[in-house]
């Protein structure tokens, strides 16, 4: 069973897809792989293999934008693939901070100082 592309667009009320997720590989997840099977280690090292390794240490969480989860179900031996755009969004502080480190400018008529926005 698959979706295509074109499909799952129109059924979102609002799509996030720009060139600039693939730009970087995206972030892969495997579960379910730890059994000692032969043929369940052949796939986890494929998938490994269709992209970079990030290094954690070092990696920039801004430069994530995608996340690839392959999920196998021993039950019914079939794999699940999930695609997901991610985006870093601070938390904890004021919207005018907020927009400030996403790079946004905000409206500051309204205010007579910088320490109102903060």
């Amino acid at each position: 069973q698959y979706a295509l592309i074109k499909d799952v667009v129109s059924s979102l009320k609002r799509h996030r897809m720009h060139e600039q997720q693939f730009g970087h590989p995206p972030l892969l997840v495997l579960s379910n792989f730890g059994a000692q099977q032969m043929q369940l280690k052949l796939m986890a090292s494929t998938f490994q293999n269709m992209f970079p390794s990030i290094k954690v240490h070092r990696v920039n969480l801004n430069s994530v934008k995608r996340c690839l989860l392959v999920s196998y179900n021993a039950e019914t031996q079939l794999l699940d693939f999930r695609h997901y755009s991610v985006k870093v969004v601070p938390v904890g502080v004021s919207k005018g901070l907020k927009k400030l480190l996403q790079e946004k400018f905000p409206n500051m008529s309204r205010l007579e100082d910088i320490s109102e926005l903060l």
